[in-house]
């Protein structure tokens, strides 16, 4: 397994000890209800995810939020974006104690640009092979209801709020 995507645990405040910190923005892309998600058909272990990663040095975590969309789906995100949380996600792992502090962005899209579609994004943060993705949609109220347990680490929890947001009832 990629130590990479060991579960991690969300917390509420900073641990007494870390090793590193990494800046992270993500995008909650929705068309009404519907939210894009991926999963990782090399990596099944890996739960599902929405597009986003690490800010880049010298980048915001806006700018970082739209590149990493663009690279993980392939598509340009002309629309704006709202900020809809902040995480601190503890990862304990062989390399030691990583924090990440996440900024989650939603954002509206009018139509699908696909039912489905792969791609890979080619120059992965932490280096090495390109990463292949299957990004698909989901309903957020049968997200946030019944699919918890599929998301990797923390991106799960602001699907209620973000469904009552839409209307969606969770």
């Amino acid at each position: 397994m990629d130590a990479r995507f060991l579960e991690g645990v969300v917390v509420t405040a900073m641990p007494e000890r870390i090793d590193r910190i990494k800046h992270k923005a993500y995008v909650y892309l929705t068309v009404g209800r519907d939210l894009l998600v991926f999963r990782q058909p090399d990596q099944p272990y890996v739960g599902l995810q929405v597009p986003g990663g690490t800010v880049d040095p010298g980048e915001s975590h806006l700018q970082a939020a739209l590149r990493e969309f663009s690279e993980e789906t392939g598509l340009a995100l002309p629309h704006a974006l709202e900020p809809i949380a902040e995480q601190t996600v503890l990862f304990d792992n062989d390399q030691g104690r990583d924090v990440h502090l996440r900024r989650l962005y939603h954002a509206r899209a009018p139509r699908k640009p696909h039912a489905s579609w792969e791609h890979f994004e080619m120059s992965p943060s932490a280096g090495g092979d390109p990463i292949r993705f299957e990004l698909f949609w989901l309903d957020i109220a049968e997200a946030a209801a019944s699919l918890p347990a599929r998301f990797f680490t923390g991106f799960h929890a602001p699907l209620p709020a973000l469904s009552d947001r839409l209307g969606a009832g969770a």
